[in-house]
């Protein structure tokens, strides 16, 4: 209660102080061109903080500088603007400091750095629809905190709260992002947000709340589809840290979906893969590698449909 609480009450503050320092910019992808105040992501860090300080004896620094650090990094590119590389070495960085503080084992520092660099990024690169990232913060970061209830151990409940703390805050968001949106997160909320989704999961599976694939599947339907995307993007020669364009999200807008309509469908999305990964806890390994495959062929039903849709829309506007 308390983080959404902060957040609703700070973002509506910083939205309406038009004579701060934090400029109203337009998100380079996003269907919009209206200028939006572009301090979400403020509201949504100090929400969480707030609603983790009620947690104090049972957070992990490691998670919680790294993060903070990125909050004050992004934020600053927010208002001033800063180099793709020089945001990528201090997600690096970040990321570092948290394997090291987490004390995992050397074979898991690669995978595990990759992982995390990997999901700080695609948060930023899946902010481009109203609703989108925060949805998918709030789904994913709630699923995290049942799975960890649901665990039994003493110490999950705490980190239950931990995640909850989360999702409350990225809901409360959303009262002033869904479409038409009065706020955007900008990159002082998406990649924090990231950088989270990404620890959170790798702490409550190097605890034992949950298996590796348990955050994967959660956060699949932004893994899928900003991954899909980079690969065509490289393919085509382009750089992997320019922004990529023609996710499939922006397809189904491009050919013709309502905004909320493909909003919606995202957030049945994440409701149904946090879901199954929750239900997924409870089998033996080989209904978890059918339920991961299950997935994996409804992923490709579904990008299979909306190529299709959107190459039948491309050939009737030419």
């Amino acid at each position: 209660m308390i983080s959404a609480l902060v957040t609703l009450l700070l973002t509506l503050f910083l939205s309406l102080n038009k004579d701060g320092t934090i400029q109203d910019i337009t998100v380079e992808n996003a269907p919009d061109t209206k200028p939006v105040p572009n301090v979400g992501g403020v509201g949504i860090l100090v929400g969480v903080l707030a609603g983790w300080s009620m947690l104090l004896h049972e957070l992990n620094l490691w998670v919680v500088l790294p993060m903070s650090a990125l909050f004050a990094v992004s934020l600053m590119g927010d208002m001033k603007g800063l180099a793709p590389k020089k945001k990528l070495i201090a997600q690096f960085i970040a990321a570092i400091l948290m394997i090291l503080g987490t004390g995992l084992a050397w074979y898991w520092w690669l995978p595990v750095l990759l992982f995390i660099v990997w999901m700080t990024n695609l948060y930023t690169l899946m902010d481009g629809a109203d609703g989108l990232a925060g949805g998918m913060a709030m789904f994913g970061f709630t699923m995290y905190g049942f799975a960890a209830l649901r665990s039994g151990a003493v110490a999950g409940e705490a980190f239950a709260m931990t995640c909850f703390t989360a999702g409350a805050a990225a809901m409360a968001f959303l009262y002033y992002n869904f479409h038409p949106a009065k706020v955007l997160m900008g990159e002082a909320g998406s990649i924090p947000l990231g950088f989270l989704s990404a620890t959170l999961g790798v702490l409550g599976w190097s605890q034992g709340y949950w298996p590796f694939w348990f955050p994967v599947l959660v956060f699949s339907p932004f893994i899928i589809d900003a991954t899909a995307t980079l690969l065509m993007h490289m393919r085509r020669g382009a750089s992997p840290q320019q922004r990529s364009s023609g996710h499939y999200y922006q397809r189904l807008l491009e050919s013709g979906w309502s905004h909320q309509s493909t909003v919606i469908l995202e957030y049945i999305l994440m409701f149904f893969s946090g879901a199954s990964a929750i239900w997924g806890l409870s089998q033996d390994s080989a209904m978890q590698g059918n339920l991961l495959a299950s997935w994996g062929a409804v992923y490709i039903a579904l990008s299979m449909w909306v190529d299709k849709r959107w190459r039948n829309h491309q050939q009737e506007s030419r």
